[in-house]
This record gives C-alpha cells, structure tokens and sequence, in this order.
C-alpha cells in the first residue's frame, strides 16, 4: 500500500490517518501505476480521497465549509473512506497523536467543560467511549501532580545504551556488552557521562532549578559490571542532593545482568524505585525475543530485589509479542500480580523499522493483541489503578501503553515526561533535553540533541559539554521575557 499526498492540506495528520489502517503503508510522489494505493487531494474548497485495492477503486469528495479547518476536512473524510471499505474501527479514532491525556489538561487549563472535552474526543477524534473514559481516568489521577509543579522543577535523566543481547523488538541505540568492541567502550563511556552530569548539577544550580525526579534507563543500566555501576552511582550520591528529590528510579530490567551485588548497589545509593522488565513470563517467548534468561530467573530477581530492601519495584510486560498468545499474556499477567509489584507497566508491540522483528522480515499482525489489553481488568481486581498512559506510532492495532500502580506509588518521572510538565535534562548518547517555558505548559519546547553513538558521544564530549550552555541560555531569555511583560 502507498499513500499519495496532494495539496497544502495534506501532509502529516493526513498521512497518518491513512497508516491507522495501513501501518506498512509508504509514502509517494507519484500514484503507482499498478498495486495499492491510498490518494489524499485538497482543493482550494474540495477535498477528494481515494483507495485502490487489488481490482477495486472507491473515493469520496467533500465541499469544504469557508470557516473549516481544511487539515481536519481532509482527514475526516479519508477517516471515514478508510473505516467503510476496510471494516475497521480504530479505538482511538482518527486520534493520531502520543500523548491522549495531555489533550484533556490542555482543554481543561483553557476552560472548557467535561461536556466539551468529551465532545472532542467522541465527536471530533471518533474515539471510542472505553477510550475516552481511560484517558479521563488517568487525566483525573494526574491532577495533583500537575497542580503541585513549579515553573522550576526538572528532571534528570541518565542513559546507558549496553545491553546483555538485543531484543528482537528494540530500536534504541543499544550495543551488546559481549562483544570486544563494545566492551572496551563501556569504562570510558561510564567515566564521560558522570563528567556530564556533573555539568548538569552546574548549569541546575546556574539556573536556579530544582530536581523532582532523577532517572537511569537505557538500555540496560545494569549492564554495566558491579564496579562501573557502583562508579555512577557513587558520583550521583556525591553530586546530586538525593535527600531532595521526590523519586530516584533506575531499570535494573534483565535478570540476566542483574545480581544480588548490583541491586545491593542500587539500595546502598539511594535508588527509591527499580525497574525489573520481564516482558512475558514465557520461556518459548523469551526466547523468540532473543532474550537468554528464564522466567524463573526474573522471579528469582525479583525476590533478591526485595531481600535488598527495594520496596517500589515496576514490571513491564509486551502484548503482541512474537509466538505468544491471549491464554499466555494473561498467565504472565497472574504470575506479574502474584509478586506484588508495586508498578505493572503493559506496553502494546510497536514494530519500529530498525528492530530486528522488521529489519528481518520477521514482522507480523497479532489479531489477539486487543484481546490480550483486555486481560488487564486482572489488574484493576488486584488493587492496580491506570495513572499514565501514552501511544507511538507503528503500535499493533493502534492501541496504547499503561502504567498501572498501586495507590500512592505511581510514578513521577512518567508523568513528568509524558505530560511535559517541566524539563527533562538529559545525559549520554542519544540524550533529548527538553526545554519547558516555566509556567508555560502550552509553549513551545525547545531540545538539545547529544550525539546518538556511544563512540561519537565519548569522541566528541567537549561538545556535549559545549551544548549545556543552551540550557542556561534557554532560562535567560525565559528570565528576560517575564521581566519584561507588562
């Protein structure tokens, strides 16, 4: 399937529109002369779309009220082609954006009503009401901590990209710690990063910021050996005021990098949530993911996290993984509930074109992917309530990631970079800082990129050091700009 764009008003939501029903579906100049094909046209006052489909053309053409939002028009009429001839009624709509929950705090911080929020969502984006009524949950649950924000704050995120192997499913800028090459990256690549967060720490204090949350994912942060883990961890301690923050979390994901040593490590440096990520609890789909552990061993690390005192821990798990099954998703959701974790984290299988589930040719439509979401109602039987949530593109079926929590143990730093309530100052290779106008959630964003390669981060670090003044320069003009309003 290719999608053909044509007219000013037919660019991204359109192309995206047409990808809710056809995920594989690639972009165009020209209309093919044979195959597939869906044509989006915006006239100066019309709109035209079509689909060819093996033998069969259909199309629809709309006049476009002067006052319409042309964008919009288009979409909708596309939308409404596409569900007709393919049977299919996205969950959420023609709803093409990340972030479902934002869009309720948004609504709600410029006036208007619950009837009119639920009138965007049901009318305007075609959302289903489970759709909606999830997403208000959650925007509910959210309101606190959104009320509690200071136009100071931030976060502070740390990434190691090393992993044990790489998982059939991943994209991230991830190299295997096995390898000769990659290994002898890593001492130096540990010794860079805590160089650039002790620049964080001086361009925080410049600024006048205080840290909420403070975060270390990856890949996977214990990959490092014991010694290099302890090394950051140490450096953070002495570095950052952990007395003040509100949560410090740290994945500690695979039981096959993860010992008792290194979450004593975790616990003795002043991490207060951990993430242990099984993904399934299938031994025939750990193994079809390319993972060399055991669902006994994520158990068994799982009891070693607790007898080092780890008292908030997050489990993730993946719907839609290759080979497993509704019957099996819902028994690794039992046996995640029957270790009482205070966070369950359950993700819907994005296929991302530089994982190897699709760099291989190894991709395919899991039917039950919906079936499996809907097993989750054990969690909220279980005392687990829905406190973030967010989409990506290329997710099976067009469905969603939640975080579910036990009461008063949601986390933080999720919401803070999901809602972007405030800025997230990042650190390693492939770090994205995010730079949120104090007091203006509805401002523009500003980033800074690191460089994405742990070889060119380490390289090139004076350059990454360079790149912090853009912090302290982004709150000048911010500064500068409260002063001068009237």
């Amino acid at each position: 399937m290719q999608i053909v764009l044509r007219g000013a008003a037919a660019g991204y939501e359109a192309e995206h529109t047409a990808r809710l029903f056809f995920p594989g579906a690639e972009k165009a100049v020209q209309l093919p002369e044979t195959g597939d094909f869906v044509l989006a046209v915006s006239h100066e006052k019309t709109d035209f779309v079509l689909l060819r489909r093996g033998t069969s053309l259909c199309w629809r053409t709309a006049e476009r009220a002067p006052d319409a939002d042309a964008e919009y028009a288009l979409c909708s009429l596309l939308y409404t082609l596409l569900r007709q001839e393919t049977g299919q009624n996205p969950p959420w709509g023609m709803m093409t954006g990340v972030r479902p929950v934002r869009i309720i705090h948004d609504l709600r911080a410029m006036g208007a009503t619950e009837a009119q929020i639920e009138e965007r969502f049901l009318g305007h984006f075609a959302c289903s009401p489970e759709k909606f009524h999830l997403a208000r949950e959650i925007a509910d649950r959210q309101r606190p901590v959104l009320a509690g924000a200071d136009p100071m704050d931030c976060s502070v995120y740390a990434g190691i990209p090393f992993c044990p192997t790489r998982c059939s499913y991943c994209s991230f800028v991830s190299r295997t710690v096995g390898d000769k090459a990659t290994q002898a990256l890593v001492q130096p690549y540990v010794d860079k990063l805590c160089r650039e967060l002790t620049a964080i720490r001086q361009t925080v204090d410049h600024c006048g910021l205080r840290i909420r949350t403070f975060y270390i994912g990856g890949g996977t942060p214990t990959s490092l050996s014991a010694a290099q883990l302890e090394q950051l961890m140490a450096h953070i301690a002495n570095t950052f005021d952990l007395a003040a923050l509100d949560e410090y979390t740290v994945e500690a994901g695979r039981p096959d990098c993860t010992d008792a040593e290194k979450l004593r490590i975790l616990k003795k440096y002043g991490a207060t949530r951990i993430s242990i990520n099984p993904q399934t609890f299938s031994d025939q789909v750990l193994r079809n993911i390319g993972r060399c552990h055991t669902a006994q061993d994520i158990v068994d690390c799982f009891r070693e996290a607790r007898a080092a005192g780890h008292d908030n821990i997050n489990m993730d798990l993946i719907a839609g993984l290759p080979g497993d099954t509704v019957e099996g998703f819902a028994h690794s959701l039992e046996q995640a509930i029957s270790l009482e974790p205070e966070n369950i984290t359950v993700h819907t299988l994005t296929l991302k074109r530089a994982s190897n589930l699709v760099v291989e040719h190894r991709a395919a439509a899991y039917d039950d992917v919906a079936a499996m979401l809907a097993r989750c109602t054990a969690l909220e039987a279980a005392g687990y309530q829905p406190y973030y949530l967010y989409r990506q593109k290329g997710t099976l079926q067009n469905l969603e990631n939640i975080g579910w929590s036990k009461p008063g143990k949601a986390c933080l730093y999720n919401i803070y970079i999901m809602e972007e309530i405030h800025s997230i100052l990042s650190a390693g290779a492939g770090g994205s800082t995010k730079l949120v106008i104090p007091g203006k959630r509805h401002g523009k964003i500003e980033r800074i990129f690191n460089f994405k390669y742990p070889t060119e981060y380490i390289d090139r670090f004076d350059e990454i050091l360079a790149r912090k003044q853009g912090v302290e320069d982004f709150y000048e003009r911010c500064a500068a700009q409260t002063l001068c309003q009237p």
